[in-house]
This record gives structure tokens, sequence and C-alpha cells, in this order.
């Protein structure tokens, strides 16, 4: 079994939502995505979708999206990213999944071999150019949030398992600073910690290791539209 990553997908089936006015390189950007999934990805294999999969803003819009993504193998890992209005109510989302290769993580965790993947949003950080005094409040919130997956994580985790943590905004600014988030990773033994939300020319080093932890950035346009190997 491989475990893959491949995050801010923004796809959009059900709305003219072109991602290539944000450059030629998005042009076509879901059929690369796939051409290179189908390629490497066994039905055995696990995908890590780290937020912002669809731009619908209700559920039944989304499922068009999710249904091209159901088509693809492997198991698909996902978490809610910032443009995620759709993703409103685990329960009726996780009823609605279009297959069982579907694992909707919201503060939580699941565990697929000896893999244990422990999931939720996060939020930008202190330091980050686009944070203010408004943020500290949700920032707080999902540090907290994080701390509740933790916990069920740990109910999960056997001796020799690897843990992953699957975050939508990255977990630290762009100077590498520590965070609530980083603290949290590796007090609670994190191997390898996969992100998006990253875009265009921002600098952030698509793999850094900080504390013991390797961040790992997924963000579609950073990688090439081709999914990232993490194991």
């Amino acid at each position: 079994m491989n475990i893959y990553a491949i995050g801010d997908l923004h796809l959009s089936t059900t709305s003219d939502k072109p991602m290539d006015v944000f450059g030629n390189n998005w042009e076509g950007h879901f059929e690369k995505i796939k051409r290179d999934w189908i390629s490497v990805v066994q039905e055995t294999d696990v995908v890590l979708i780290p937020g912002d999969i669809s731009w619908a803003m209700k559920l039944s819009d989304a499922l068009s999206d999710l249904n091209e993504l159901a088509s693809l193998p492997g198991k698909k890992i996902l978490i809610r990213g910032n443009h995620d209005y759709w993703w409103n109510g685990i329960t009726k989302l996780r009823d609605s999944a279009p297959n069982d290769s579907f694992v909707f993580l919201q503060t939580d965790a699941t565990k697929i071999g000896k893999y244990v993947i422990v999931g939720s949003r996060g939020w930008t950080s202190p330091g980050s150019p686009d944070y203010s005094e408004h943020d500290e409040k949700l920032y707080l919130r999902e540090a907290e949030r994080f701390k509740l997956a933790f916990k069920e994580a740990k109910k999960l985790l056997c001796e020799g398992d690897t843990l992953i943590a699957l975050m939508h905004y990255p977990p630290y600014n762009a100077k590498t600073e520590r965070t609530l988030f980083t603290e949290l990773f590796e007090e609670n033994g994190v191997d390898k910690a996969v992100f998006g939300h990253i875009h265009g020319a921002t600098y952030f080093p698509l793999k850094k290791t900080i504390g013991g932890v390797e961040y790992v950035l997924s963000a579609c346009d950073k990688v090439g539209f081709k999914l990232v190997r993490v194991y």
C-alpha cells in the first residue's frame, strides 16, 4: 500500500469557475491530475486530499465533483478547506458519499493498515501576511480541534504505527516559525504532516522537517498537478 497526496483540486463540474484565470498552467488541470492519478495509484493505495475540493456551495452540487473522484482508484481521505462551503454537517456528508472509497475527516482520525491519519482544517498562523487580530480566535479554536482529533487517534494507534496529520492550511508561516499546530504535532508524535492552500509564487518549501516532523505541501499547482508520494 502506497500513500499519495494532492490538494486544492477546486473542481467545478456544476459551476462556472475555470481555474485558468489564475494562470495558463491551470488549463485542463483536473485532466492532468487524473492522468497522473490513474498511472500511479492502485486500488489498495490511499490518496490524501487536504481540502478545497469543490467550488460548489451546496452538498447536492458538490456530489457531482465527488463523483469525479469516485471513479478514480484508491481510498480517498478528505478534509475541509476554506473554500469548501458545501461541507456542512459531517454525518450528512458521510451518508452522501458516492461510494466506500471516501473517508471524510473532521476533528477525528482513521486507520488504514499501519497508518493512522488525523485531520482538521487548521487556520492561518501568526506571522502570516494575512493574519490579523480577527484570526486569533479561529487559530486557537482550530488548535483545540486538533487536540480532540489526537484523542481519537490515540484510540487507534498501536506500537509500530505511523501517524500522519492532514490539514488544509500550512501549519506554520513562510518563515517556518513554530505554532500551536507544530507543537501539537511534535507532542503527539506525528511522523508526517500534509497540507495545501498555498498557491502561485508564494514561497513555501515543498518539504520541510521541523522538530522531527516532515511537512509536505501538496497544493496541486505547486506540485505540477501530480500526486506527491507520502509513503
